[in-house]
Order: structure tokens, then C-alpha cells, then sequence
């Protein structure tokens, strides 16, 4: 039965093969005698189609030529718009994109004063795909939008759901999946129309992938299950490349047996066909899955021969993914400088796809509403302009605004609240001192008051300077926001800077807090036995995008060790120690921390090869009347009451801290604390 079936598979081949060099033949034939008019140059045209429907190229180019050279002879606009177009679409399809597009150019400027419409929608569809290949959405958009009215209006099928799909493609490389949706369901309605399997499959696919950058990962499933009913025995490709997408969108739901069977289904399957994409993709997908499933060695192993692929292939979407979960799996075994590493790569590649992304999002988020003026062909798609609208275009929201509104409102508060809470301290203080009869307190009292007052003008130095800046910064920036009178590039551009106000406002905020309650005498410790590794981790990690920022190297020389002390004291100590070591370092410094046990004690670190201090302003450094500060390398700002707070805190837990630097060397912080409670 297999043998007949082949047999009769050959035989209707060669029938078919013999038709249409029949067909062929008699054209050539009939073309030898007809004599040099119109009637030739369409006998020609069709064989020119013949020839190009078999892939006969060169033939048909020579043909093309001698049609051409007629066609201009006899005036004939019909014979060299239909020559430009198939020699356009023959340069197209061996890659000659310059000589297509010059051609494709001839051909829309003599359809266009023939008035021949259809001929014009499908050279702007055929320029369209181009334009979309080379990364010029904008000019793909147009000219694929140009010529969907007229293949709507014509009910030309074939071409409408090709103009789909390019749209679509267009729109999600612009990151604009609402309206890629929109146009691949468009497409895949019109293919359904059709029966035409290979342009379900491609419509299922992007719908698949859409869904699942919208987390609908549901209707994600759907699209993908759906596409994998369809495929065939000679789709192994694609089925490699869909089976480890359909794993991860049920991962995303925490299906994970579901997750765990495609995914083990598509690496075995893209193994067989040696599909490098499908491997990778499956291997990704199992990391993530068996660092959820905490078997960390397995994922390691998967994870790293996926980096090296994702890296041979460019694929930098996968490689970003890949790096996000070594980054993960490093900081859940505990590996924190590798977890740093990772993260420093994340985030350097994560930057340059962002920028890549808001270069392509130059397209205006309207733009039918353009296109619509300048090209003549889609007044039937006026109506449809419903692009979604860019967030990095459009004005900031009005959820953003209120957002900054409650920022200031907040720091205002908490300024308040802390001027308050010093002028009743002040006021509590003057209450008790009078009370005291005795020349000694009296004396006491004056030195107390004077002091009192030096902390409230500095107090208030603060406030109405650093503190000021900040909030008048953030202020300018919602002015112009109200007026209307920023541009897409200005508020790009505002963005760090508004980010870094708010920043330098909360850690004035956070410093000027801690250091009231220490200058009031109602802090308290409450020691207690805790891991000090456990607090450089956490702080750490709150730095992870400054380092980066910066260029600088953390190392991790933190180990198991136990202290007594306030916990969160001694983590408002450690924060201000890394965060001094990350403002007065640059790109390529490094910054350590560390513990070892001394003398019966635990003596913490926190070292850096950043710009130094020198002998005369070390003695500033732990004194708040000195009102020492320095900008950092970054121009930070402070308020010069971090060390000082430091001190305080310490000694408020029975240690001592100490500093030895050398200028343009670095910095060694010291602090020395108990690891058992002290006897008074």
C-alpha cells in the first residue's frame, strides 16, 4: 500500500511537472509570433508569472528585461509596473533588499498614475515586510496600513492576511501588544477563512508569545495547544521551540507537573532534532522550575549549559532570563558574591535592551491618525486608531502624580514631626534643668542648652538646606508636569534625577530620625544574640543597583558569627558604613566586608579602595558639631550625622568604633562589639 501511494505521489509530480512546462512551452511559442505590440508584453507578463512560480529566476529576469525594453518602446505603463513589481519580488526573495526596494519604488510610481490601486497596496505591503526586517516600524507601519483598505475592499484574502501579520509584528517590536494582539487575531481569522495551516500556525504562535508577555498565561495555553494540534511530522522546529514556551506558561500558573512534562517532552525533543533555540528555552525553563522545586545542583547544571548556548546564538532575551535565575540560585544557596556578579551582568544587559526598546518607541502611539494624512490609500482605516498609547510617550499618569504628591507630603510630615520632637525635647530638657538648684547643675544645664541649640541649628541647617533642595527639586519637576511642558526626552531625562531627590531625601530623613533619638537619650538597646552574616546579606542587598550603577565590586568576606547587641541598631550601623563606602567610591573600586573573631570579640569591617580621608578630617568624622560632610563621587550629598550616629549606637551596645585610611588609598571602618553579655 506505502509503495503504491509513493508511486502515485511520483506520478502526479511529473504530471503536474509536465503541465506546466507545457503551459511554459506554448507561451514561449506564442510569444516567437506575435508582433511587437501591448498583446506581447501581456503574453510575456504571463510568462514571466510562470517562471516565477517555479523559481525559474534567471529565465524570468531575461524575460523581464526584453518585456521592459518593449514596454518603454510602445509606452505601455501597464507592462513596466508589472515588470518593476516581479522584479522586485525576485531581488526580494535572493536577498537583494537595495535593488527590491528601488524596484518595488518603479513599480508603485507607475501604478500610481495608472490609478491602480490594488497594484499600490501590494507594493506598500511588500515594502512594509522590508521595512519591518531593516527595524523601521514607523515607515512599516505606513506602508503596510496603506494597503490593508484596499485588500479589505477587494476581499483579497491572501494578501489581507499577510498585512496582518506584518502589522502585528511591527507592533510588538514597538512594544505595543494590545494592537499586535489586535492584528494577529485579525490574521488568524482571516487564515482560518482560508484553511491555510502554515498561517494558523504562525497566528496561534505570536498570539501564544503575547499572551504570555500580558501574563495571561491561560489564553497563552490555549494559543500554544491549539498550534500543537495542527503541526506535522516535518514540523519538528517549531514544535521543539513551542513545547518549552507552553512548559513556562504553565510554570507561570504552578501547574508545575504540567510544567515539568512539556518541558521534559521539548528538551528531549529539541536534543533529537539538535534545535539550539528549544534546547535552550526548555533548559531555562527547567532551572527556574527546579530552583522552585529547591534542587539547587540540578538547576546549576542546566542553567549554565543553557548561558552558553544563549550566548553562541545572541539571543539576548534568553540570556537575560538565564542571568536572572543564576542570580536567584545563588542568592538561595547563599552564594552572595556570585549572586552579586550575576546581578551586575543582569543589569548591564537589562540597560542596553531598555535602550534598544526606547529607540524603537520613537513611533508616535497614534500613528494611523499620521499615516492617514499623508497617504491617500487607507481612508477606509481612519476609524482604527486605537493604538494603545506608550507609556514612555504619553504624560506620566495621574497614578504617577499622586504618587510624587504623597512622596513630598510624606517628607513634609516627617520633617515636621521630627522639628517637634526637637523643640519639645529642648522644651523637656529646659523643665528638668530648672528644677536643679545647685551651681553644678546649673552649669551642666548651660553646657546641656548650649548643646541642645548647636543640634536644633544644625537640625534646622539641614532641613532648610539639604532637605529643602531635595523637595524643591521634586516640586520644579511637578510644576512642569501640571504645565504641561515637558517632552518625551525631557521626562526621560527627569526621571534619575527626580529618583535620586527622593533617595537623597529619605536617607536625610533616615539619619536625621535616628540621630533625634540618640541626642534625646530615649534609644535603648535591647541586646540579643544574632547572626551578623544575616545583616550584611540583607544590607547588601539593598545596594545591589548603586554598586552597580557605579561599576564598584562587593566581596563577601562575611562568615558565621554571633553577636551581642540591638539588632536593629547595629543594622542602622552596618547601612550607613556601606552606603559611606558606596558614596566615596568610583567605578572599579572595590568594597569588602568582613568579621573574625578578636580578642574574645567580633570585629566588623568594612573596607574600601575609594578616595580616602585624610589625618584632619578623620577627627571631624564622629563629631555632629563639627557638621562635617563631603560629596561623594557621585555628588551625593549628606548631613554629616551618619558616623556620628555610628558612634552613638556602638557605644550604646558596650563596642567602639574607629577608622584608618590613607587619601586616594581607601578606608578600613572598624567596629568592636561583645559576643556574650557583658557584667556591669
Amino acid at each position: 500500500m506505502k509503495q503504491s501511494l509513493i508511486t502515485f505521489a511520483i506520478c502526479l509530480f511529473a504530471t503536474l511537472s509536465f503541465a506546466q512546462n507545457a503551459k511554459i512551452d506554448s507561451l514561449t511559442v506564442r510569444l516567437a509570433y506575435q508582433n511587437q505590440d501591448s498583446t506581447k508584453v501581456e503574453t510575456s507578463l504571463l510568462l514571466i508569472n510562470e517562471l516565477y512560480d517555479i523559481q525559474e529566476y534567471n529565465k524570468a529576469l531575461l524575460f523581464i528585461a526584453q518585456t521592459s525594453e518593449l514596454s518603454k518602446t510602445l509606452n505601455y505603463d501597464k507592462g513596466l509596473a508589472e515588470t518593476s513589481y516581479k522584479k522586485a519580488l525576485i531581488f526580494n526573495n535572493q536577498n537583494k533588499t537595495s535593488d527590491a526596494v528601488d524596484n518595488f519604488e518603479a513599480a508603485r510610481s507607475y501604478y500610481s498614475s495608472l490609478r491602480d490601486t490594488l497594484g499600490v497596496a501590494k507594493v506598500n505591503n511588500n515594502l512594509g515586510v522590508i521595512e519591518i526586517q531593516r527595524g523601521n516600524y514607523k515607515k512599516g507601519l505606513e506602508n503596510s496600513l496603506s494597503a490593508i483598505s484596499i485588500f479589505e475592499e477587494k476581499e483579497l484574502k491572501d494578501d489581507l492576511s499577510k498585512a496582518y501579520n506584518n502589522l502585528a509584528e511591527a507592533y510588538y517590536n514597538t512594544n505595543m501588544f494590545d494592537k499586535a494582539l489586535q492584528y494577529n487575531k485579525k490574521a488568524l481569522s482571516v487564515r482560518e477563512e482560508l484553511d491555510d495551516l502554515d498561517g494558523m500556525k504562525l497566528s496561534l504562535k505570536n498570539l501564544g508569545l503575547l499572551y504570555a508577555l500580558k501574563d495571561d498565561n491561560r489564553r497563552s495555553i490555549d494559543s500554544y495547544e491549539r498550534m500543537l494540534t495542527l503541526l506535522s511530522a516535518d514540523d519538528t522546529d517549531i514544535r521543539g521551540e513551542i513545547m518549552p514556551s507552553l512548559g513556562r506558561s504553565y510554570l507561570a500558573i504552578d501547574e508545575l507537573e504540567k510544567a515539568s512534562d512539556y518541558l521534559r517532552e521539548g528538551l528531549a525533543y529539541s536534543r533529537r532534532q539538535k534545535n539550539d533555540l528549544g534546547i535552550l528555552k526548555s533548559l531555562n525553563a527547567f532551572g527556574e522550575l527546579n530552583i522552585n522545586n529547591r534542587r539547587y545542583r540540578l538547576a546549576e547544571n542546566q542553567l549554565l549549559e543553557a548561558l552558553k548556548i544563549a550566548r553562541r546564538l545572541n539571543n539576548d532575551e534568553e540570556l537575560l532570563y538565564n542571568l536572572r535565575l543564576n542570580r536567584d540560585l545563588d542568592q538561595k544557596r547563599g552564594f552572595y558574591e556570585d549572586a552579586f556578579n550575576w546581578q551586575n551582568q543582569y543589569y548591564e544587559l537589562k540597560e542596553r535592551l531598555d535602550q534598544e526598546k526606547l529607540a524603537k518607541l520613537n513611533i508616535e502611539p497614534r500613528i494611523e491618525d499620521e499615516i492617514a494624512n499623508t497617504v491617500p490609500l487607507i481612508d477606509t482605516i481612519k476609524n482604527d486608531n486605537t493604538a494603545t498609547a506608550n507609556p514612555i510617550t504619553d504624560k506620566p499618569s495621574k497614578k504617577d502624580t499622586l504618587l510624587i504628591y504623597g512622596l513630598i507630603a510624606g517628607l513634609v510630615f516627617i520633617t515636621a514631626l521630627l522639628i517637634f520632637s526637637y523643640l519639645k525635647g529642648s522644651k523637656d530638657g529646659k523643665t528638668v534643668k530648672t528644677l536643679s538648684k545647685s551651681n553644678k547643675e546649673l552649669t551642666t544645664k548651660n553646657l546641656q542648652l548650649e548643646e541642645v541649640n548647636q543640634v536644633k541649628d544644625k537640625l534646622f541647617s539641614i532641613v532648610s538646606h539639604d532637605l529643602k533642595d531635595s523637595i524643591s527639586s521634586i516640586k520644579a519637576f511637578l510644576d512642569l508636569l501640571k504645565d504641561g511642558g515637558i517632552s518625551k526626552e525631557e521626562f526621560n531625562d527627569l526621571i534619575p534625577e527626580l529618583s535620586e531627590n527622593a533617595n537623597n531625601a529619605s536617607s536625610l530623613l533616615f539619619n536625621l530620625l535616628n540621630w533625634s533619638k540618640s541626642q534625646m537619650q530615649n534609644l535603648q538597646p535591647k541586646p540579643e544574640l544574632f547572626n551578623i552574616q544575616e545583616v550584611f546579606h540583607i544590607k547588601m542587598s539593598l545596594i545591589e543597583k548603586k554598586v552597580s550603577d557605579k561599576g564598584i565590586i562587593l566581596i563577601d568576606e562575611s562568615r558565621r558569627e554571633f553577636v551581642y547587641a540591638d539588632r536593629s541598631m547595629l543594622e542602622i550601623v552596618i547601612q550607613n558604613l556601606i552606603t559611606n563606602a558606596v558614596k566615596f567610591t568610583g567605578k572599579g573600586d572595590v568594597i569588602t566586608v568582613s568579621n573574625q573573631d578578636y580578642n574574645g570579640k567580633v570585629l566588623i569591617c568594612v573596607e574600601d579602595t575609594g578616595i580616602g580621608i585624610s589625618e584632619e578630617n578623620i577627627k571631624k568624622l564622629f563629631n555632629a558639631k563639627k557638621n562635617f560632610t563631603t560629596t561623594g563621587t557621585g555628588n551625593e550629598k549628606g548631613t554629616g550625622l551618619g558616623l556620628t550616629i555610628c558612634k552613638d549606637l556602638v557605644e550604646l551596645n558596650k563596642g567602639r568604633i574607629w577608622v584608618e585610611s590613607t587619601p586616594n588609598i581607601g578606608s578600613k571602618f572598624f567596629i568592636e562589639l561583645p559576643k556574650a553579655e557583658l557584667s556591669e
